[in-house]
C-alpha cells in the first residue's frame, strides 16, 4: 500500500473515532438542560395525562426538568405535530401523540405534508387503553343494543362526540354509524374536556373516550357506560360488556400513545431517552398509576415502537378509506 494511501486511511479512522466519541460524551451528557414534551391537545385528555406522567418520572430519572407543552389545534393536534417534526433534532423537543394523531390523521387530512414514520423519530410505546362507549344518562339504553334501537328511532337527533376530527373517537363514532346502520351526528370539540362537558349536559347523546377522562363520570353516575372497545373487559369496569360481546367486534381497537423524537436526532441519544423510559414504565409505581385508568405499560425497543406504527397507518387507512371518511 502506498503511503499516502496509508495516511489517508489513518486520517480518516482518527476522524471517524473522534466523531464517534463526540457523539459519546454528547449523549452521556444528554440532558444538559430542560427538554420540552410537546402534547398535541389541550391538557385534561388522555394523551395529556399519560405525557404528564412520563415526564414526571422522566425528570426523576434524567436530573432534568421534562416540561409540557400542550400545542393544540389544526385537525387531529397536526399543529403539534408539526411542531416536533420541525424542530432541532437534539433531543430537547419530544412528542407524546396517540394513535389519531399519528396513524389516523395522515390518512384523512392530505394537508399534512409530511409522512409521521420518516419525520418523526419513535422512542418507545409508552401505553394502551380501552375507549368506553357511554352515553348520557337520559338517553334510554342500558346495552349497545337499545341504544342502537333508539339511535333508529331518532335519526339525525343523536349526537357523538369527539375530541376534534381525525381522532380515534371520530373514527369509532363513524364506524358505529356504519356498522349499526344508524344514523348520528358528528360534534368534533377543540378537545376532551369541552366535550366532555357537553356529555354531561345532554347536549351530546353518546361519545366514545378513554378510562382517564371517563372513569369519575361513570363512577359518579352522571354518564352510564355500555361497552367497551378491548378484547376483554376493563378491570375498573367489570360490569361493562365488550363491543364484541354486544356483537360488533368491527370496534374493537386500543387507545396507545407513544414517545418520540425529530427524524435526525442521534441514536445514542434515543437509546438514552429509550432505556430509561422502559425503567420508567417498568417501576411498580408507574404501573399502579396506569391500573388506575385502566392503562397497561407497554415499553421495548425504538425500533419495535417503529414497526407497530407502521402496522397501525396500514389498519386505519383501510379504515378510512372503507368509511371513505373526508376532511371536515
Amino acid at each position: 500500500m502506498k503511503p499516502a494511501r496509508r495516511r489517508f486511511l489513518r486520517l480518516t479512522a482518527s476522524a471517524a473515532g473522534l466523531l464517534a466519541s463526540s457523539r459519546i460524551a454528547w449523549s452521556q451528557a444528554y440532558p444538559s438542560r430542560p427538554v420540552k414534551v410537546i402534547v398535541p391537545f389541550p391538557p385534561g385528555g388522555p394523551t395529556d395525562v399519560m405525557a404528564r406522567l412520563v415526564a414526571e418520572k422522566l425528570s426523576t430519572a434524567l436530573g432534568q426538568a421534562f416540561v409540557i407543552e400542550n400545542r393544540p389545534g389544526g385537525a387531529g393536534g397536526t399543529v403539534g405535530l408539526k411542531a416536533a417534526v420541525t424542530a432541532d433534532p437534539d433531543g430537547y423537543t419530544l412528542l407524546v401523540a396517540n394513535v389519531g394523531t399519528l396513524t389516523i390523521t395522515p390518512s384523512i387530512y392530505k394537508t399534512v405534508d409530511f409522512d409521521p414514520l420518516k419525520s418523526l423519530a419513535p422512542i418507545a410505546l409508552l401505553a394502551d387503553s380501552p375507549q368506553i362507549l357511554v352515553v348520557n344518562p337520559s338517553v334510554p339504553a342500558e346495552t349497545v343494543a337499545e341504544l342502537v334501537s333508539w339511535s333508529k328511532a331518532n335519526p339525525g337527533k343523536v349526537n357523538f362526540a369527539s375530541p376534534g376530527s381525525g381522532t380515534q373517537p371520530h373514527i369509532l363514532g363513524e364506524q358505529f354509524k356504519a356498522v349499526t346502520g344508524t344514523t348520528i351526528v358528528h360534534v368534533p370539540y377543540r378537545g376532551s374536556a369541552s366535550a366532555v362537558t357537553d356529555l354531561l349536559s345532554g347536549q351530546i347523546q353518546m361519545y366514545f373516550e378513554s378510562p382517564s377522562v371517563l372513569l369519575p363520570h361513570i363512577q359518579a353516575g352522571k354518564v352510564r357506560a355500555l361497552a367497551v372497545t378491548t378484547a376483554t373487559r376493563a378491570s375498573t369496569l367489570p360490569n361493562v360488556p365488550t363491543v364484541i360481546q354486544a356483537g360488533y367486534p368491527q370496534l374493537e381497537a386500543t387507545l396507545w400513545s407513544g414517545l418520540l423524537t425529530t427524524a435526525g436526532t442521534p441514536p445514542a441519544i434515543i437509546d438514552k431517552l429509550n432505556a430509561a423510559t422502559n425503567e420508567v414504565l417498568g417501576s411498580a409505581e408507574m404501573r399502579a398509576a396506569l391500573a388506575k385508568l385502566n392503562a397497561e405499560a407497554k415499553g421495548g425497543s425504538a425500533q419495535d415502537f417503529a414497526r407497530f406504527m407502521a402496522s397501525e397507518m396500514t389498519k386505519w387507512a383501510t379504515v378510512v378509506a372503507t368509511l371513505g371518511i373526508k376532511p371536515e
